[in-house]
């Protein structure tokens, strides 16, 4: 990606990794009035420009450890993992309550989509134990601290210091090395904050039970939904800074 057209905007090319993830989260997603549809095959148009352009960039083929063709069927499938199956990790580390049915929904939410990508069906997981192994195959292998993995870092806090003038950044670092953990987060290059992290580690559990209603009082739930809808809009908007986002095939590498 570092190396492909949209390394070179962040923000625009995260708002329309914001959008394909905001697309797939709506209630209609893969209904008429949905738009997941239309932003599957976008993106599936996407990647093959990329599979086109991407070997000719000096930079890639130095970095790509020998792969010839890029965002091949394992890559969209890391991708993938670092989606849905680590935000069902999460949502169970977490003790989100998830029915049965909300559980196999989600997955095949997911599933649907991976298969509008491209991705082989056979390699597609059909239950999330098979999502766990899978990830364990292929996803935590590739993981490594990269020069261009500590640079997106930084253009992503960057992104969010722009919100406040950077007060908000150490909390931010705090929260995804409390998200990720301390051996991806030394990875990519995140601070250490320990007075924020040890203060998410207390804070966020409880957050979480009172969004689930553990901690009981009258309409938590629907007010915290209506909340993070609110929440995810403002985060489209802001990154695309109030213009539609549009999904457009790139025609060149990564400038410079």
């Amino acid at each position: 990606m570092y190396y492909s057209k949209g390394g070179a905007d962040m923000k625009d090319r995260i708002s329309k990794t914001a959008k394909l993830g905001y697309d797939v989260g709506d209630l209609d997603a893969f209904q008429p009035r949905g738009e997941m549809i239309v932003t599957a095959v976008k993106t599936r148009m996407i990647h093959a420009a990329v599979r086109n352009l991407l070997p000719k960039s000096p930079g890639w083929a130095e970095t790509s450890g020998g792969q010839k063709i890029p965002i091949s069927q394992a890559d969209v499938l890391v991708t993938w993992h670092s989606l849905p199956t680590f935000v069902m990790r999460k949502m169970r580390e977490w003790k989100v309550r998830i029915s049965p049915a909300e559980s196999e929904a989600y997955l095949h939410v997911w599933q649907v989509t991976a298969h509008m990508l491209g991705v082989r069906d056979d390699f597609i997981p059909a239950t999330w134990d098979a999502a766990d192994a899978q990830s364990k195959q292929l996803l935590d292998p590739v993981l490594g601290r990269t020069p261009e993995g500590v640079k997106l870092t930084e253009v992503l806090l960057d992104i969010v210091a722009e919100i406040d003038g950077g007060l908000s950044r150490p909390l931010v670092s705090a929260f995804s090395r409390y998200t990720l953990g301390d051996r991806i987060g030394d990875m990519i290059g995140l601070s250490d904050e320990p007075l924020w992290e040890a203060a998410i580690a207390t804070a966020w559990p409880l957050l979480v039970a009172f969004r689930e209603g553990v901690i009981p009082l009258p309409l938590v739930p629907e007010a915290a939904w209506t909340i993070e809808e609110a929440l995810r809009k403002f985060i489209l908007v802001f990154l695309s800074e109030g213009k539609p986002i549009h999904l457009e095939i790139p025609d060149t590498n990564r400038p410079g």
